[in-house]
């Protein structure tokens, strides 16, 4: 499978980039001695390390009997090109073959050298010396290269061999002054990237570029000092493989913008058609902020999606980035409209003229390499390094033109001294971190205190930066820095803030590490603890203290925020009321409910209440669970409960006797009211009288 994706992502690649051509940037290399080779040559100069571009650089070449490949550490073959004191720094020629050209420029630089020169192995035009390809470029050294490099043609590395054989000293000025055009007062520069971060070393380095560099390009494009353009790189699939799966899942447009698969693997992962729309999307945020009046938001842009939208993290998504537009105040809507239908099959006005500008103008050749910065419309080679970038733009500007932040305390062009390659340190506080920064060499001595003075701005003022905040208690994850505003959760009264910075950010007391709600209030130490919440929060001995655990059958051990209290003997520790009781009073509490209060329930609850206090009593007892002082009472608890119940049911009975007997005494009465006299009536005659006979 990967054998089958690299041919046909190398055919994309030819196809595109066929009928264009690659210029090869150059400097001057200038022979003073000696006199039989005095002359002005050209040399190619290397995708890597750093060339000093708007200087110059002289040195004595040096032809190594041994490793004259530069292949192998120097110190294996016991060999070093550092300079003595009061001598010219040493360049170091070295034959092409056998490893990578920056291998041999790290091991050049390790060696002591000041640069490289590399001669041709056979006869040809001059080429560009490039870092290895991404499959290669583990290597942790790349990035650390500093020392300038340059191949020169095999037939001029070949005259420097024989001159040296001969023992003549040969002396070489390196002059990049005129490797970049500086017509005016203004700096035209380009920055081919790609929104992909699973490239390997090269994409993460585009990517800490961009970071580094934000706030310098900026301040630079704030005042007008330099007209920035953000360009990426798409091919079109060729007619015949437009329906083929390839094409479907690298290519939007109906195959018309591809760009290969990010890991190279079409079964996992995110295609080559997802790269291709962020980088759409990068490019009309661009156009729109630029028609906004603020291009420099495209730096803030780039910056917030690599941090938030990782394809590691699977956070690589049109929702993911529209988080971040919404972030920095910019119209959704325009960019979207400028984006388009990526499935439609029509041409997009944007990528078409990114396609376009692809094609080498002039002295500019095709851009085939990423990432690649352009300026003033020549490709700049080195390292992509702040520094080193910030020099070469320097160098586009025309003399006596230059801004503050280009100027040196003397001349642009120096001469090494023994100490080569020495860094002036210019005390610039950062104002983010607090660490000195360094400028290196003679030539980027710069008076920025003025320049911050006079230029910097605080980014967190607008849109608090599109930072996270928390208004009612003032807080916010922004800060500006010389690089650009950062968002970053903050620390504060004791309370270290964690989250992404852009839309959370959650309160820790650093003392106890304890997540808190309420921001305004800060840290306080929690139960169990005493201090001020911010700087110390030492446990409690409630114990020693006699806060806790007080009662006489009580035991107390101290924990850490805490304690432990316990009974001695067969008692049990009831914490809200810090005192030790029988089990057997707390088992007899479970027959409460039988205990109404109402006469007449409960007796109906009678032997459900003793069959209650019976099997708890024998449970109890069962289990051989006996407390000295407890146990008298238990016992006269019992008997109290059993005279209760006692005298409850004798004054029940007694009530019912006498209300059944005054019942049938009633009755009674009222029966025999009906058939004879009571004794309480007067009396009634019972003879009639009778009349006379």
């Amino acid at each position: 499978m990967r054998e089958k994706l690299g041919f046909f992502i190398w055919v994309l690649f030819l196809w595109g980039s066929c009928v264009g051509r690659f210029v090869v940037e150059k400097n001057s290399l200038r022979v003073t001695a000696p006199e039989s080779l005095k002359d002005v040559y050209e040399c190619a100069i290397g995708n890597f390390g750093v060339p000093q571009y708007g200087g110059t650089m002289v040195g004595t070449v040096i032809y190594p009997k041994a490793n004259q490949k530069a292949c192998q550490n120097f110190d294996d073959v016991h060999i070093s090109f550092k300079s003595k004191p009061g001598g010219l720094p040493t360049f170091i020629l070295a034959d092409r073959g056998d490893c990578y050209f920056t291998l041999k420029a790290w091991n050049a630089q390790n060696a002591g050298a000041a640069a490289i020169l590399v001669a041709d192995d056979k006869i040809e035009p001059l080429i560009t010396m490039d870092s290895p390809e991404e499959e290669h470029s583990q290597a942790d050294y790349l990035q650390n290269i500093t020392i300038p490099s340059a191949l020169i043609s095999k037939t001029f590395g070949d005259s420097i061999k024989k001159a040296l054989s001969s023992g003549e000293m040969v002396n070489i000025n390196l002059d990049w002054r005129e490797s970049l055009p500086h017509p005016d007062e203004r700096v035209e520069y380009e920055f081919w990237t790609n929104s992909n971060d699973e490239c390997g070393p090269k994409c993460d380095s585009q990517i800490e570029f961009v970071k580094n560099f934000r706030g310098a390009a900026q301040i630079l494009e704030q005042k007008g000092y330099t007209q920035f353009t953000p360009h990426y790189i798409t091919w079109y699939c060729p007619e015949a493989f437009i329906l083929s799966k390839q094409c479907k899942s690298q290519c939007i447009n109906h195959g018309r913008y591809c760009a290969p698969d990010p890991e190279q693997d079409f079964s996992r992962g995110y295609n080559g058609k997802d790269v291709v729309v962020q980088n759409l999307r990068q490019a009309c945020l661009f156009k729109v902020a630029n028609e906004s009046g603020k291009p420099w938001l495209w730096w803030d842009y780039v910056t917030d999606f690599a941090i938030r939208c990782p394809m590691k993290e699977q956070k690589y998504t049109n929702e993911c980035a529209n988080e971040v537009i919404q972030s920095l105040g910019l119209d959704r809507k325009k960019i979207d409209k400028c984006i388009g239908e990526p499935e439609a099959d029509v041409e997009n006005p944007v990528l078409k003229a990114e396609q376009e500008a692809q094609i080498g103008k002039g002295s500019r050749g095709d851009v085939t390499i990423l990432p690649t910065l352009v300026i003033n419309n020549r490709q700049y080679r080195g390292k992509l390094d702040k520094g080193a970038v910030l020099k070469a733009i320097c160098a586009g500007f025309q003399e006596t033109t230059e801004p503050t932040i280009c100027l040196s305390e003397g001349h642009h062009s120096f001469t090494l001294s023994s100490d080569t390659i020495s860094y002036q340190k210019f005390a610039i506080l950062n104002a983010y971190n607090s660490v000195p920064y360094a400028c290196p060499t003679q030539f980027y001595h710069l008076p920025l205190i003025g320049l911050l003075r006079g230029i910097e701005t605080n980014e967190c003022l607008e849109n608090n930066g599109g930072c996270w905040q928390d208004k009612a208690a003032n807080i916010t994850a922004c800060k500006d820095t010389f690089r650009g505003r950062v968002c970053e959760c903050p620390i504060m009264q004791g309370v270290k803030f964690v989250g992404d910075g852009y839309t959370h950010c959650e309160g820790i007391c650093l003392v106890l590490q304890l997540k808190f709600e309420d921001h305004s209030k800060g840290c306080k130490c929690p139960l169990g603890f005493k201090g001020d919440g911010v700087k110390t929060c030492e446990d409690v001995d409630e114990c020693k203290e006699k806060l806790a655990c007080k009662c006489p059958e009580c035991k107390c051990k101290n924990t850490w925020g805490s304690y432990e209290c316990s009974c001695s003997g067969n008692l049990l520790y009831m914490r809200e009321h810090d005192t030790c009781i029988s089990e057997y009073l707390i088992s007899m509490h479970s027959c409460s409910p039988y205990l109404t209060g109402e006469p007449q329930k409960e007796m109906t609850n009678l032997v459900s209440l003793s069959l209650c206090a019976a099997a708890n009593f024998l449970q109890w007892k069962d289990a051989g669970k006996e407390a000295t002082t407890t146990m008298v009472l238990s016992w006269n608890f019992v008997w109290l409960i059993f005279l209760g119940l006692a005298a409850a049911g004798v004054g029940g009975y007694a009530l019912y006797k006498y209300r059944i007997r005054r019942y049938m005494d009633s009755e009674i009465r009222a029966i025999m009211a009906q058939y004879m006299p009571l004794d309480n009536n007067g009396e009634i005659p019972n003879h009639v009288s009778h009349g006379d006979i």
